[in-house]
């Protein structure tokens, strides 16, 4: 059976680093720093400003910050993401708004996108 996600509520807000394993949800607001081994989600009414990791990334709210996911990043159509993005699969929604970079660390296999 899995494990149920973490919340953080509406009218919660957290100032500093916050790490962990499991999902979490975010509903409130997150300031500093997230280091998590599963799925951080971004509720709608969400907003996190932080340096995130994590194995997945889904925003329906808003966030900034340099984001890296092992796995993958979602950007909804009712986000707002701020920052650079680091993963190998990025889906960005109709609708969202998105200002960065995005950096898709993949491995080539041998010779592909080297020049001799």
């Amino acid at each position: 059976m899995a494990e149920s996600a973490g919340i953080i509520g509406k009218g919660i807000r957290i100032k500093g680093e916050l790490s962990g394993t499991g999902e979490l949800v975010v509903a409130g607001e997150i300031d500093g720093r997230i280091d998590l081994s599963d799925h951080l989600k971004v509720d709608e009414s969400g907003v996190v400003n932080a340096e995130i990791s994590a194995k997945q990334l889904t925003v329906f709210g808003k966030a900034s910050g340099d984001m890296t996911a092992n796995e993958k990043i979602e950007v909804k159509a009712s986000a707002t993401v701020i920052g650079d993005v680091k993963t190998p699969s990025i889906m960005i929604e109709d609708g969202a708004t998105f200002r960065g970079n995005v950096h898709m660390d993949v491995q080539l296999p041998e010779g592909v996108g080297r020049r001799s």
